[in-house]
């Protein structure tokens, strides 16, 4: 027998039993989910709340370190799959457009996010990973409902989506400064500074050295035609960047997703990708399953109102500045009005990361996580819905202006 599922091994049995159980309740959750016709995280979130310590009767998993330990391996995969989207080359091609675009709507909606959470009296690393929990728009859930709804190929579905990659950037960026700021315990113009410097040293490092040697390498092993060799070298330059960053008090989301640039840049990234996505779609369930599983439903009351405004926040901000900042740039109203809709829909599975970096580093309080949790529930369910309706009123919009005595 195995030493790791000998009986008298309390940890192989710990970990043998939760990820049987995990896997068996996330299974079954996602098949309903599927039913339902609503997105898998949702049915991920649901399944770790069933089998966590907050839920009563007892939590069904034993060790909820083991999960976590699990969640961090997700993080690093499911931004490293993300980061494989776009090579440098894609980055530089997507525009002068979606670049201001995403730069305004990340601030405004950061801007406008931390201004509520300390109008609502939230403390102030509490507002500031609730802020850019809320700047967050899913580019997988965006592109899903896109597709489902057979919109993916308007006008405003390229500049959507343009804006959404480099809002991730952004969005990774701002979450490697404000932890490496929050492990300090204050806010000063010096730790800012020298936060934000590391973090662009890394990702100038990043793509200047290692966009010169990660390709060549992956694509020397990709020459033996050997599945498992290219699987074990894309996952070690994922890791090793991922522990490089971390080891210098970044994010391991910046690190994996950088990596995933970099292997983008390679000749193998096609199958680079499809043996890495079935691996990342294990690590990313366990990531959303662990999310749930700390969430404290018996808060609820207590932040379902803060929720609730926090999202309208983000609706409006997001709208607000996507829309402007198209018009101002000569963009035709009815494809700003579109792209402002698409990307104020959803939160997605980076507003549970950015959530969890918080608590990560020990900044936030308890209810910021599963708050954000709900809020993902909700602006997840609801994004085709808006998405389909912003479509119909951009119509209804420009029919009125085209025919202003139309009743």
């Amino acid at each position: 027998m195995l030493p790791f599922f000998n009986p008298g091994s309390e940890l192989g049995d710990i970990v043998v039993m939760d990820l049987a159980i995990i896997m068996f309740v996330a299974a079954i959750m996602i098949a309903i989910a599927y039913k339902l016709k609503q997105p898998m995280v949702i049915g991920y979130i649901i399944a770790g709340m069933i089998i966590g310590p907050y839920t009563p009767p007892f939590a069904l998993v034993s060790s909820i370190e083991t999960v976590n330990l699990l969640a961090e391996l997700g993080i690093i995969m499911l931004l490293f799959v993300v980061g494989t989207e776009f090579p440098i080359a894609k980055l530089r091609s997507i525009g002068k457009n979606a670049l201001v675009i995403a730069l305004a709507e990340a601030f405004g909606t950061f801007g406008a996010g931390y201004f509520v959470g300390q109008a609502m009296g939230l403390a102030l690393f509490d507002s500031l990973f609730l802020a850019l929990s809320i700047s967050v728009t899913s580019t997988v859930i965006v592109m899903r409902v896109l597709e489902e709804l057979g919109m993916l190929r308007h006008e405003a579905s390229y500049l959507l989506l343009g804006v959404a990659v480099i809002e991730d950037i952004v969005i990774v960026s701002m979450l490697a400064v404000l932890q490496s700021v929050a492990a300090t315990g204050h806010l000063s113009f010096e730790e800012i500074a020298i936060s934000v410097g590391v973090v662009l040293a890394f990702i100038g490092a990043v793509l200047f050295v290692g966009s010169k040697t990660i390709p060549r390498l992956v694509d020397y092993m990709g020459k033996t035609n050997q599945y498992d060799l290219i699987l074990i070298t894309v996952l070690g330059v994922a890791f090793g960047l991922s522990f490089i960053a971390f080891s210098i008090g970044i994010s391991v989301a910046a690190g994996a997703f950088f990596a995933g640039v970099l292997v983008a840049e390679s000749k193998t990234q096609s199958i680079a990708k499809i043996i890495t996505t079935p691996l990342k779609d294990m690590f990313a369930a366990l990531f959303f399953v662990s999310v749930g599983a700390l969430m404290d439903i018996k808060l609820l009351p207590m932040f379902i109102v803060p929720a609730l405004i926090l999202i309208a926040t983000s609706f409006g901000a997001k709208f607000g500045t996507v829309y402007i900042a198209a018009m101002l740039q000569g963009i035709n109203r009815k494809t700003s009005m579109r792209t402002g809709f698409g990307l104020s829909a959803s939160g997605g599975e980076l507003a549970l990361v950015t959530a969890k970096g918080g608590a990560d580093v020990g900044a936030t309080s308890a209810f910021i996580l599963p708050m954000v949790g709900a809020m993902t529930i909700i602006t997840t369910f609801l994004s085709p819905y808006l998405i389909k309706a912003g479509w119909k009123i951009s119509n209804m919009v420009i029919r009125e202006e085209k025919d202003p005595e139309r009743p």
